[in-house]
């Protein structure tokens, strides 16, 4: 025979287990980078957020992403630089939200777009320090 309350400690041990890995999943910062299907040249990045860097490459029309930490320390940053084989070279350092997503837009020239991308958001970006203004064309 088993028994009643085995079952309902199982029971609650798996509820408290998956609202943790929820809260988790939804407390996480999201960031994403939506390049506009008007650009004319593939972009290379770098997401660096506290020095967990991988690299890619995104066409126009494309979008990327990486997710901050929950609970940054007094150290934490992110940064994304991105640049083209033409020329540019651009990076921002941004401050995520907790438990929020922040999309930024590209337009065609690979400049933030601050008609798309939320005030909210560019007011979490800001240049690298000793890089051009990625927001002026």
């Amino acid at each position: 025979m088993i028994n009643a309350r085995k079952i309902k400690f199982r029971h609650a041990v798996l509820f408290v287990l998956v609202a943790l890995l929820l809260f988790w999943y939804v407390a996480t910062p999201l960031i994403r980078v939506h390049y506009s299907k008007e650009g004319t040249d593939e972009l290379r990045l770098i997401w660096n957020t506290q020095h967990n860097i991988h690299k890619e490459r995104m066409l126009p029309g494309q979008a990327t992403f990486d997710n901050g930490h929950i609970f940054p320390n007094e150290d934490f940053f992110m940064m994304f630089d991105w640049w083209t084989d033409k020329g540019f070279q651009r990076c921002i350092d941004i401050t995520p939200k907790w438990g929020s997503a922040l999309d930024i837009y590209l337009n065609g020239a690979g400049r933030i777009d601050t008609v798309q991308t939320s005030p909210n958001v560019i007011a979490r970006l800001k240049p690298c320090e000793g890089d051009a203004d990625p927001f002026r064309p």
